[in-house]
């Protein structure tokens, strides 16, 4: 007989419809599965077989064929064991026709008959459902994280032997999860800290503002000691809220990737800051076997912390070119292309040279400067909006996180209100073509810009990204027109460091 069931593999952080075909024949004793699985679905026979004699369920004794469609395309991971369980169980007698009708199941199978989590159940739930799916029966541990996709009836799975019985009729369905509420954080949160911490600094704290509201990279360069580091820890106490998509989007990533803990649909952007060491494939995505999203789709709609910039390995930075510019990242293997998010807000710290003091204590010679210099290289400086020499810090009381941070969403809502019907959502997104409508200059404030761009000598991109920072300047001010003086303080903010 034949049997077959939906099921949802991860490709990236997104989920791949899976049909799960079981065949069963008679014959000599075997169990064959294809369908292009990697190690862990060519040893899903024993566990299966265990599971069902576990689960005082019979395994037949005849010639089993499973098939996971589509064929040409590579499946990872063990959450299809569940559905393959099911699938043998009704293609072999065990459960009455019908009863695999728009149902989905994902789960992997413990040797006792438990139901195991799968990572990335959000996405593949979600999956399913645009593939026109109803009721999906998952593992108890992810029923959570299922509840949050609407439309779908979740059906939680603690045991073989229990979905088993739940399927005939025998005994009802376990009560579903509530949908949870949005909370502020589902990531690790560290010790409160708060803006008041650091002393003066003053432009650096407009400089973290601006790039806090309108979702400018930005670059601290100052010796050790000033408060850089300091200050760009505490970005995330002033970052706007996540919209409820943005949060489903976070939310998506970090369960594909495993990093998901604690209440789930948070509201506080990610912050992720790695350490220098990192190789490219932690920092961008990749790896052998399935691939994984990197530190920069980790921080996907948040914030990405790179301390001691240029001790980062010029592999590592040259690689953050281009998801800088597009916000995506594009990961080629020969089996094809997986696209993963990567919409983050870059802050950077660096030394100004090796030794790290100050200009009037440097011990280091030319060439040592100019060597240190050349690990950022000129198209990496030019894609961070603002740049700024953090000097020595005076003693004087900063404004808090709190009095910022209000700032910081005013100058988020009135960029919303301007760019509703677009597909951007902050200034620092809106590109080259659409400056003249989003990002309108006055003319004494175009003249201020043709003069900028022209003492400076700066890129095209480069003037594009002083008019970006002018529009998120005249945001913070509550001013519906950029004026001139938005214009020279945001050529400031953009410092010619090395």
């Amino acid at each position: 007989m034949l049997a077959s069931v939906l099921s949802a593999v991860l490709e990236g952080v997104d989920g791949r419809i899976v049909t799960v075909e079981v065949h069963v024949s008679r014959g000599l004793p075997g169990y064959t599965v294809v369908g292009l699985p990697d190690a862990a679905g060519r040893e899903s026979r024993e566990r299966v077989r265990a599971a069902l004699l576990s689960s005082e369920l019979e395994y037949p004794m005849k010639r089993v064929t499973v098939n996971l469609a589509p064929a040409s395309v590579r499946k990872s991971g063990s959450g299809l064991e569940l559905a393959v369980a099911i699938a043998l169980v009704c293609a072999d007698g065990g459960l009455p026709s019908g009863v695999l009708d728009d149902v989905a199941v994902l789960g992997e199978l413990g040797l006792d008959g438990r139901v195991r989590p799968v990572p990335g159940t959000v996405s593949l739930v979600d999956a399913l459902r645009c593939a026109g799916v109803n009721r999906v029966i998952v593992p108890a541990d992810n029923a959570a994280e299922a509840a949050l996709i609407p439309g779908v009836d979740v059906r939680v799975a603690r045991s073989l032997g229990e979905v088993h019985a739940c399927l005939k009729g025998e005994v009802p369905w376990p009560d579903p999860p509530e949908v949870p509420p949005q909370a502020e954080s589902p990531f690790d949160v560290d010790e409160p800290l708060d803006l008041s911490d650091v002393r003066g600094l003053p432009n650096a704290r407009i400089a973290l503002a601006t790039a806090a509201a309108g979702g400018h990279h930005l670059l601290l360069v100052g010796p050790p000691g000033v408060g850089k580091t300091m200050l760009a820890r505490r970005l995330p106490t002033i970052l706007p809220p996540l919209l409820v998509d943005e949060a489903l989007e976070v939310t998506k990533v970090h369960s594909a990737a495993g990093t998901l803990r604690g209440p789930l649909l948070g509201t506080a952007p990610p912050f992720r800051a790695p350490h220098h060491s990192a190789s490219p494939v932690a920092l961008v995505g990749g790896g052998s076997g399935r691939v994984r999203p990197g530190e920069i789709t980790l921080a996907h709609r948040g914030a990405l912390f790179l301390d001691e910039l240029p001790e980062f390995s010029s592999a590592v930075l040259e690689a953050l070119r281009q998801p800088l510019e597009e916000r995506v990242v594009r990961i080629s293997r020969a089996s094809g292309t997986l696209e993963f998010p990567a919409d983050f807000l870059l802050v950077a710290c660096a030394n100004p040279c090796p030794c790290g003091r100050s200009q009037h204590a440097c011990r280091c010679g030319d060439v040592q400067r100019a060597r240190y210099a050349r690990r950022l290289s000129a198209p990496l400086l030019d894609r961070f909006d603002l740049r700024l020499g953090v000097a020595a810090p005076a003693d004087e009381a900063g404004v808090s996180s709190a009095v910022l941070r209000e700032r910081v969403l005013a100058a988020v809502e009135r960029q919303r209100a301007r760019l509703r019907g677009t597909p951007w959502r902050r200034n620092a997104h809106v590109p080259a073509g659409a400056l003249q409508r989003y990002v309108e200059l006055s003319r004494a404030a175009y003249n201020e810009w043709v003069a900028v761009t022209r003492d400076r000598q700066l890129t095209g991109r480069g003037a594009a990204r002083v008019r970006r920072v002018a529009r998120t300047l005249a945001d913070l001010d509550d001013q519906a027109a950029i004026a001139s003086e938005h214009v020279e303080r945001a050529a400031l903010l953009r410092q010619d460091l090395w």
